[in-house]
Parts: C-alpha cells; sequence; structure tokens
C-alpha cells in the first residue's frame, strides 16, 4: 500500500486525516505543498478525476481574496483555475489522499470520516 496525503500541515483538516489514518493504521507518506510545491500533472490528473469543483476550495481566504475577474475566469477556464491552483496551493482542498490500497487506486478529497473509515478500515 502506497498513500501520499496531499496538504498543509498546519490546516485542521489535515490534523483530523493525520490523526483518522494513524488511527486506522495507515502508512503514509506526507507532501506539504506550501514547502514542496505540486507538479501541474498531479493537479491536472485529480481535477481530471474528481472534477474543478471537488478540489478547488472557494470557502477559504485565498480565494475570497482574488479579484472578481481572477474568480471570473477560474469559474469559466479550467486551465485558469489550474493555474491558480499552482500558484496558490492554499486553493486545494485540503487533503489530498493519492494512492494504492490493496492494489487498487483511491483518490479522496477533503476530509471525511466515514469515506475514510470505508476506504482504510481494516487494512
Amino acid at each position: 500500500m502506497t498513500i501520499t496525503i496531499y496538504g498543509i500541515k498546519s490546516c485542521n483538516s489535515m490534523k483530523k486525516a493525520f490523526s483518522k489514518l494513524d488511527e486506522l493504521g495507515v502508512s503514509y507518506e506526507f507532501h506539504d505543498y506550501k514547502k514542496q510545491g505540486i507538479d501541474n500533472d498531479s493537479v491536472q490528473r485529480w481535477v481530471d478525476s474528481l472534477g474543478i469543483n471537488k478540489v478547488l476550495n472557494k470557502r477559504g481566504t485565498t480565494w475570497r481574496k482574488l479579484s472578481d475577474a481572477q474568480k471570473a475566469a477560474a469559474d469559466s477556464d479550467e486551465s485558469v483555475a489550474i493555474e491558480l491552483l499552482l500558484a496558490n496551493t492554499s486553493m486545494i482542498k485540503r487533503p489530498i489522499i493519492d494512492g494504492e490500497i490493496k492494489g487498487e487506486p483511491v483518490l479522496l478529497c477533503g476530509y471525511d470520516e466515514a469515506e475514510f473509515d470505508a476506504n482504510f478500515a481494516p487494512l
């Protein structure tokens, strides 16, 4: 099993996800995209699989600080939205869980305890 959890260490959703994965005995690698950045291919794959509305966090302060023109451009053009996500990683909904469980791919976005239980317990 290879799991990577993407996010920002200080985020409350991330802390919940770390605790839950630890509780379930799931080993994982952590990728802090505030410190390590994130590549276009990963973000594009997440958007292709989950949809831009799932990956783009419009509830955070980073989104609210964008100009109306930037928001409109992101809403009308997925490639613009992805460029904004790459430039402002705080706008990527957290956590992103990417990897493989029991030979099957897993890609989760956001912290949902029931979803974590369904995907990771019991391993």
